[in-house]
């Protein structure tokens, strides 16, 4: 490789995304993967010191406020890391000619309908962290020229806490479970997510970017929360993992209140990411099927 980056901010190291972010992209720089003790993102301050300090010139930023229910009641601290943290991150990558990436969600949608939301659909949240998730988009759209925003939907990994993980032990440990069937998204593992973002960033590196804007990220296909977990535990059993499940139901959103509100209609149109790459995403079922043999390992 010609040309890299002088320094790689990741925030959120510890993260899925982050955590494969790492991976993915350790070719392409000096990296810089501080963990809360290192940087408190939710500490303006400490955040602009850091950026003074190390001066990246490419930020890659999947820290996120990302407990949704908990987001209706603390909202400022949702705020913060999910507004006011982008905001600030694309103001000095503005200003200091450097490249950003930023990771946002089908949560700015509303939810609605039954086809793929596309990234020129007006965006209409139905909870706190879908709000805070938009306004974080449009202060980068607004104050950084340079920049990719890659919204995802459903993710998990073989690592961190994620629906995956918490179905695999739930299926040890219950006969019986019952699982929302009525809200349609793709699951989405986070290597994937890291992989995409390599690829666009290497065409940064290239000097054959592509344009900046809203992209969607995710892997093809879609299902309910239901199937997802269905597919998991099938992978489970092909796998011999212990499992005391026996029956799996599938229940209406309404049957499973929840404090903030989520969309029944989380699909998302991968058309634009793939043209702009030359790019076939993966279908979700694929990726599972690697991510449980990844976790098994």
């Amino acid at each position: 490789m010609s040309k890299t980056f002088k320094s790689i901010l990741i925030t959120g190291a510890n993260g899925q995304v982050g955590y494969e972010l790492c991976r993915s992209l350790s070719a392409f720089g000096e990296m810089l993967a501080p963990n809360r003790a290192e940087l408190d993102l939710s500490d303006a301050n400490a955040v602009d010191v850091y950026l003074a300090k190390y001066q990246p010139d490419l930020i890659v930023n999947p820290a996120a406020w990302t407990a949704v229910d908990a987001a209706e009641t603390h909202q400022d601290e949702a705020t913060r890391l999910n507004t006011a943290l982008p905001a600030q991150l694309a103001k000095y990558a503005d200003n200091n000619n450097a490249y950003l990436v930023h990771y946002s969600t089908d949560y700015v949608y509303a939810g609605t309908g039954d086809k793929p939301w596309l990234e020129t659909d007006t965006t209409s949240p139905l909870s706190m962290y879908g709000r805070t998730k938009r306004d974080g988009d449009e202060a980068v759209i607004s104050h950084c020229s340079n920049h990719l925003i890659f919204r995802t939907s459903w993710v998990y990994s073989d690592r961190g806490n994620n629906f995956m993980k918490t179905m695999l032990k739930l299926g040890e440990q219950r006969d019986s479970l019952n699982i929302v069937n009525d809200q349609y998204g793709a699951p989405t593992n986070a290597r994937i997510i890291a992989e995409v973002t390599a690829l666009a960033i290497y065409r940064k590196l290239l000097n054959q970017p592509i344009e900046s804007g809203i992209y969607h990220l995710v892997n093809k296909g879609e299902t309910t929360w239901f199937g997802f977990a269905d597919a998991i535990f099938k992978q489970a059993r092909l796998n011999s993992l212990p499992l005391l499940l026996n029956n799996l139901g599938g229940i209406s959103t309404a049957e499973f209140p929840t404090a903030a509100a989520r969309p029944a209609n989380s699909r998302l149109d991968v058309s634009k990411i793939e043209n702009a790459l030359g790019i076939t995403l993966p279908n979700w079922q694929q990726q599972l099927e690697y991510t449980i043999n990844s976790y098994l390992k």
